[in-house]
């Protein structure tokens, strides 16, 4: 049978995949003009967003286990803020790069791992913390992307899960799948 912790480890995992994959789905309907579009001057763009996240990324799944997750050349509120010569490109190199990151740590921690104390601005968590701190952090934020893209979209946006109108057809779908009949 296996541990709870490398089932915890496989879940985490699994799930930031699953944000990492809508994210993405979202991110590649969009123009580039969408891609930096905010709705309102207090409002955040999807570059902004993927911004903020490379950076938490960065910060947090560099040296993991060994520093502070809050790195000192961090610079939080330059991630707010982009640079008119900002690319596209440039943007999605970095996400890549952080996700890459991001998904390597959590493949070389072990079980035993996930009770070992980190720190985030010197606040001592669990590995386990830790990880449930992002993976919440990231959806959120993920969260974010999905909408602002839907919204630019509008009538040409993609589902990227059940469409509307659709659950009875995807439940009975699943039912067949999964070997189950309704009694």
């Amino acid at each position: 049978m296996t541990d709870v912790g490398t089932l915890y480890l496989d879940e985490a995992f699994r799930s930031l995949r699953g944000q990492k994959r809508l994210a993405d789905g979202a991110i590649a309907q969009l123009s580039d003009e969408q891609f930096f579009a905010t709705l309102d001057p207090e409002s955040n763009s999807v570059a902004i967003i993927m911004k903020h996240i490379t950076g938490n990324m960065r910060s947090r799944f560099t040296d993991f286990l060994t520093t502070d997750g809050e790195k000192p050349d961090r610079n939080r509120d330059l991630e707010f803020v982009i640079d008119t010569a900002a690319t596209r490109g440039e943007l999605l190199q970095a996400w890549e790069q952080q996700w890459t990151l991001l998904f390597d740590t959590l493949n070389s921690l072990h079980p035993e791992d996930l009770a070992r104390r980190v720190t985030i601005r010197g606040e001592p968590h669990s590995v386990l913390q830790a990880i449930n701190r992002q993976v919440a952090h990231y959806s959120q934020h993920v969260g974010q992307i999905v909408f602002l893209a839907k919204h630019w979209r509008g009538m040409l946006w993609k589902t990227l899960s059940i469409p509307k109108g659709k659950s009875a057809e995807v439940n009975a779908r699943m039912a067949e799948k999964h070997g189950q009949t309704k009694s």
